[in-house]
């Protein structure tokens, strides 16, 4: 008999095109500020400037992925919830089948058969009394650190030439050349994941990306 409700929210950490567009964002973002460096003028003082700004904005926005992943979490767990007391309230089967195919999704539950769900109906009647309000677990905690982690990792690189280049043109110039990389590798994971073709995706993205950085430049972000 389970014992429990079922849990989903740590796929989320799994879900790639989550994890692409949070990377293609703080790589933009990062990009604002190492873009805002002139090679012809940048002394050490900008230099200085930039990457305290540059590390703060990579800190800054895998902090706010690593919270709206929590954030995602305790929504599921609540409309998982939700689900599991409409069904326990129904007054009868059909009613019970409604609230199951509400919860999912339209294609899903457009494939399944009334004895399906009725299938689905009796096993949420024999799961265990669920808790009062929805919790975070150890895993949607260490989810959310990992998420953190692989934001700020995976934008790093892209401010490195300024810690261990003395010649700030040449550390502007590989940084801008890690950063095209970097860009067109999200674009190409991104057109793996959604079926499309993964090289054109990969320029349209070094495009994109550069088009939104100088967007962000000219006003002012």
């Amino acid at each position: 008999m389970p014992t429990a409700l079922p849990e989903r929210s740590t796929d989320r950490l799994l879900d790639p095109m989550d994890r692409i567009s949070e990377v293609l964002f703080g790589l933009i973002m990062v990009l604002g500020f190492t873009g805002s460096l002139s090679a012809a003028e940048a002394g050490q003082a900008a230099v200085r400037t930039m990457l305290f700004g540059a590390i703060g904005c990579n800190l800054a926005w895998g902090l706010i992925d690593a919270v709206m992943f929590l954030m995602a979490c305790l929504s599921e767990k609540g409309q998982t919830l939700r689900t599991w007391r409409a069904v326990r309230a129904a007054t009868n089967a059909s009613e019970g089948q409604q609230a199951i195919a509400k919860a999912l999704p339209a294609a899903a539950a457009s494939l399944l058969r009334p004895a399906e769900l009725e299938l689905m109906r009796q096993r949420v009647h024999e799961l265990a009394e669920p808790p009062p309000y929805p919790r975070l677990r150890k895993d949607d905690w260490l989810g959310a650190a990992a998420i953190f982690a692989l934001v700020f990792v995976s934008t790093f690189p892209v401010v490195l030439p300024f810690l261990f280049m003395s010649h700030p043109a040449n550390a502007i110039r590989l940084s801008n050349g890690i950063a095209i990389a970097l860009l067109f590798v999200t674009g190409y994971s991104f057109g793996k994941c959604a079926a499309l073709r993964p090289v054109r995706t990969g320029v349209t993205m070094v495009l994109l990306g550069t088009a939104m950085v100088g967007l962000t430049m000219a006003l002012g972000g």
